[in-house]
């Protein structure tokens, strides 16, 4: 049988990385090459094609509709290789992810899809920390991160995981005593619920039911998301929180007060340096989140 014959490996690592980082310098220093260096091994791969796989203009390099197609292709052989050549290695250890997770969103979301996970990546195990300041905490303590923020620190790696809506949730016998109309005199007299990192969101809330300038009788903030749903439940407030925590937590004491649609400013983000890309643990955990739709 005719062996057939392969481009060369190194050429090929030296693409992938460059697509992957988004950035023909990062690449480069990643290999230990020269940036010329670099362009030669992908000049070589793309003579091996036969395709012009990047545009090239002064110190940038571009993706050509080619070189979309052809990551595409290969990428996924790559990591299946990957992953056959672990499966049949004595000498692959675990593979350690150190990840930042709101508790909510851990809870609700991502656990209940983890097994998932573990089927398809036995060796990655991930260490779960909930603590505060994950954004500021990646590529230090944290190899990556799940957040809630408007939108991350630049010069991070960034995917949006969702949109939401705002909604005020409180228990059954407050929204009865509040009514489904908005009632500035009823409103003022109510205790609110804002995560103190999330204040936007209730800025957002009072605009949408026209009563800007509503000055409720008190305030209280919270740190765990999952402690203002019990919180709500068991009547101590009006929580401002996504609608997607209302229907996930799947709690019949809890109701939505007023019927109005409300953007909220902040979306779930997965985070990580860019050159963490690199490492396969924050690799994995990456292309399974943004193929889990979770």
């Amino acid at each position: 049988m005719a062996v057939r014959r392969l481009p060369p490996l190194r050429a090929l690592e030296a693409f992938v990385r460059t697509v992957r980082l988004g950035s023909a310098r990062a690449a480069a220093d990643e290999l230990g090459l020269s940036p010329s260096a670099l362009s030669r091994r992908i000049g070589n791969l793309e003579d091996f094609v036969g395709k012009k796989l990047f545009t090239r203009a002064r110190q940038s390099m571009q993706l050509t509709d080619d070189g979309h197609a052809f990551f595409e292709a290969v990428n996924p052989q790559l990591e299946a290789l990957a992953r056959a050549v672990e499966a049949q290695s004595d000498n692959f250890s675990l593979l350690r992810l150190h990840l930042g997770v709101l508790p909510l969103f851990g809870s609700q979301r991502l656990f209940p899809r983890l097994g998932e996970l573990r089927k398809r990546h036995p060796l990655l195990h991930i260490d779960i920390d909930t603590g505060p300041h994950l954004e500021d905490r990646v590529g230090d303590t944290l190899d990556a991160a799940i957040i809630l923020s408007r939108g991350p620190t630049r010069g991070l790696h960034a995917i949006r995981l969702d949109y939401n809506k705002v909604h005020a949730i409180c228990s059954a016998e407050i929204r009865k005593r509040v009514g489904n109309d908005p009632q500035s005199d009823v409103l003022a007299k109510q205790t609110f619920l804002v995560h103190h990192e999330l204040p936007d969101s209730f800025t957002a809330w009072k605009a949408a039911i026209n009563r800007p300038d509503l000055d409720p009788a008190a305030v209280d903030h919270f740190d765990s998301g999952q402690l203002m749903l019990e919180a709500a439940a068991q009547g101590l407030g009006i929580a401002i929180m996504h609608d997607d925590h209302l229907r996930r937590a799947a709690d019949t004491r809890l109701a939505r007060l007023f019927d109005v649609e409300v953007e909220s400013p902040y979306s779930y983000w997965f985070v990580c340096k860019p050159t963490a890309l690199e490492e396969r643990p924050v690799r994995l955990f990456h292309d399974w989140l943004a193929s889990a739709e979770l």
